[in-house]
């Protein structure tokens, strides 16, 4: 597994890799035919953006081209059942994909994805495409602690994630449950990386402060916001994309994982799958997400969130687990936090 620091000074960025495999020779597709997209009439895509944010690519790509957009938006583990479901029943029923990079790879190893990079994807780091050409990644997702600012002052937030097994925060913290959720099962896996240093000892910790587990990262936000808990583990984006009186904590390094597109390879609609992927990573596109709280990878957009330099500066990239690190990691994490229930 290689790790990756992204630094963008500006919005201009470069990757700088602590374990760093040659350079995949990246061939761009320029076989995307747009009027057998347009007669095809539609495309079905799985993903985990909220709907109201991705309305604003789904929305643009209808009106450019004529072609509705069917999408379902999920938690990354129901995208992965049902599309493993689907898939093992013979009958596949979306175009694309979208989702973090641990939940595509377990699905990429099925066998799901055709062979596509997108040409508008040629300005992203090179050193983040797929050798193989079947993933696009598109987005990184940096984690922070968010915090009701309404119910905890600024001076009184956690400073960082160690300070989380203060006493004050038991039962005050919101966490998408590792044993179900890949992404959270990952963050905890890679709080390595922000402590230098094993981390399953602050994690049996935090399982003692009685979290409040949530299916998924976006209801931490939402619990947060509405006061249930003051404060949890979850994505800086959803500054933007919760209301409520949300903040996050300003750390000296963002744990962060990245989102991939991928093109089913028995796909109902394959030209107008491609035409998406090919649309969702143009800058147009690209800009239009980061108004919602995004960091996609185009240089020429950035989110309108306070720091957001900063946030990019910083950033880890985390390592995924391979399908038998998740059942493992999931039954610990089971073990742990539901110790006695």
């Amino acid at each position: 597994m290689k790790t990756l620091k992204i630094r963008w000074p500006g919005l201009i960025g470069s990757i700088i890799f602590a374990y760093l495999f040659a350079l995949p020779v990246v061939a761009w597709s320029d076989n995307v035919d747009v009027e057998a997209a347009k007669k095809e009439g539609k495309v079905i895509v799985y993903g985990t953006v909220p709907t109201q944010d991705m309305d604003s690519i789904n929305n643009a790509f209808g009106k450019k081209y004529g072609i509705k957009v069917e999408y379902w938006r999920a938690a990354s583990g129901k995208i992965m059942d049902r599309t493993l479901t689907e898939w093992r029943g013979g009958r596949p029923g979306f175009d694309v994909v979208e989702g973090p990079h641990g939940m595509q790879m377990i699905l990429r190893q099925e066998g799901f994805y055709a062979k596509f990079v997108p040409v508008t994807a040629s300005k992203f780091p090179r050193e983040l495409m797929d050798k193989d050409a079947l993933l696009t990644v598109w987005r990184t997702l940096p984690i922070s602690i968010l915090y009701n600012k309404d119910l905890v002052k600024p001076t009184e937030a956690p400073k960082d994630f160690a300070d989380l097994l203060n006493p004050k925060w038991k039962k005050k913290i919101g966490l998408a449950d590792p044993s179900r959720n890949t992404t959270s099962a990952e963050i905890l896996v890679n709080m390595n990386k922000y402590f230098d240093k094993k981390a399953e000892d602050w994690v049996r910790s935090l399982a003692k402060q009685e979290p409040y587990l949530v299916e998924s990262l976006l209801p931490v936000g939402t619990v947060i916001a509405s006061g249930e808990v003051v404060a949890g583990i979850s994505f800086i984006k959803y500054l933007r994309q919760v209301k409520g009186p949300l903040d996050y904590v300003r750390l000296e390094k963002y744990l962060a994982n990245s989102n991939d597109f991928g093109l089913s390879k028995k796909s109902p609609q394959p030209n107008a799958g491609k035409l998406y992927i090919e649309f969702a990573c143009s800058t147009e596109a690209q800009r239009l997400i980061a108004k919602s709280g995004e960091f996609p990878l185009s240089p020429e957009a950035s989110p309108p969130i306070d720091g957001a330099d900063k946030i990019q500066e910083r950033t880890v990239l985390m390592d995924v687990l391979s399908v038998a690190e998740f059942k493992e990691v999931q039954k610990k994490y089971r073990e742990i936090f539901f110790a006695g229930k």
